[in-house]
């Protein structure tokens, strides 16, 4: 099957996914970068799925949300990633790479969502597991956090397993669903997930 950006369905280019993973790890998920042309497809799953993600992460189901999604990720510290399905390419999930601060911090804020479709089969933890891999070692960053809603039992589970340790409460943190949530805070960094040593970003001060 040939998409509308001409290229074979499964084959689009992937972010540092071979299919053992970095790791050693078997891989049934490769991640590339969100384009125009998912559009019909995304718009689709997100809609499939409003009930999955309310009221924890709402998601574009418009055409004028998607092109807003679309034009905020053209933007330097932000990064929209699909986790798609090896072999067939089908989308199972985002993860999003927000407001990504160098300098002395070299951190960026995490948040996804699995679509209703696949949800269910391990495709995030996964997908999140070869993020946290493209952050670290070829971002660079240092820290990712994630901002969780208490009730979100699943996310919860997903940080809880990957390794994240929580890190604090903040009232009112988020404006979501028409109101101001509380969240958890929830970070990893480079050194707590065994990553390789990667040269630091040019950004980052000597000392």
């Amino acid at each position: 099957m040939i998409r509308n950006n001409g290229v074979e369905e499964g084959e689009q280019a992937a972010i540092g996914t071979p299919p053992s993973g970095r790791r050693g790890n078997p891989s049934r998920v490769t991640l590339r970068p969100i384009t125009g042309h998912d559009r019909d497809e995304f718009l689709e799953l997100a809609r499939a799925s409003v009930g999955l993600h309310h009221p924890w992460m709402p998601l574009p189901t418009t055409d004028e949300e998607f092109r807003a999604l679309i034009a905020r990720y053209d933007q330097p510290g932000e990064e929209c990633l699909l986790v798609c399905v090896r072999g067939t390419g089908a989308i199972a999930g985002v993860v999003n790479i927000n407001s990504i601060i160098r300098g002395r911090l070299q951190s960026g804020s995490v948040a996804y969502a699995a679509f209703a479709s696949t949800s269910g089969r391990g495709y995030m933890s996964e997908g999140l597991g070869l993020v946290l891999e493209h952050a670290f070692e070829d971002l660079r960053l240092h820290r990712l956090e994630a901002q969780i809603q208490p009730g979100n039992e699943a996310s919860l589970r997903l940080v809880r397993r990957l390794g994240f340790r929580r890190e604090g409460y903040s009232p009112g943190l988020l404006f979501i669903d028409g109101a101001w949530r509380d969240h958890e805070r929830w970070a990893i960094t480079a050194e707590m997930t065994g990553a390789p040593p990667s040269p630091p970003h040019p950004t980052r001060p000597a000392r």
